[in-house]
């Protein structure tokens, strides 16, 4: 057993150097390699993220400014519709005032015509009773012609 203590020992010693190596190069690849690999990872990751927030950022106002023009539209189509709708009433208004004036023209031309039309009615009567005494008067007087012709009709028509 001394000599298998013996030769551990002796194997233990030999593994110093070697274990010194080993921590040796794990100090220089911790310090040469994993740092600055770390440091740019977290670099990386860093400039990652802010670009995915910037990237939510502009998303956002690219929304606000899709909702802005949006709204602008809306009320730009609410304005051009009101602005249609006031233009329709104006034209119904002024049809309505033309109607309304067409038709006092109208019922103004009708009276006219109906004070014509009764002037004309009067002055046809007072003709035809003209007419009517003078033929009636040449119906006598054919009548009483065959008498003796003494009849001379009156001025007034009657005798």
């Amino acid at each position: 057993m001394d000599l298998i203590l013996k030769q551990l020992g002796d194997l233990l010693l030999g593994a110093i150097p070697t274990v010194v190596m080993l921590l040796l190069l794990y100090g220089l690849y911790h310090v040469i390699l994993h740092k600055p690999l770390q440091r740019i990872l977290a670099e990386r990751h860093t400039r990652t993220e802010g670009a995915v927030q910037r990237a939510r950022a502009d998303i956002a106002a690219a929304e606000a400014k899709t909702a802005e023009y949006e709204q602008k539209l809306r009320d730009a189509r609410m304005t051009i519709f009101k602005g249609q709708e006031e233009r329709r009433k104006m034209a119904e208004k002024a049809r309505a005032a033309a109607m309304a004036d067409a038709r006092t023209k109208a019922e103004a031309k009708v009276a006219e015509a109906k004070k014509g039309i009764h002037a004309e009615s009067e002055a046809a009567q007072v003709g035809l009773r003209a007419e009517a005494d003078r033929l009636a008067n040449e119906i006598v007087a054919a009548l009483l012609r065959p008498l003796g012709g003494a009849y001379r009709p009156s001025a007034g028509g009657q005798s």
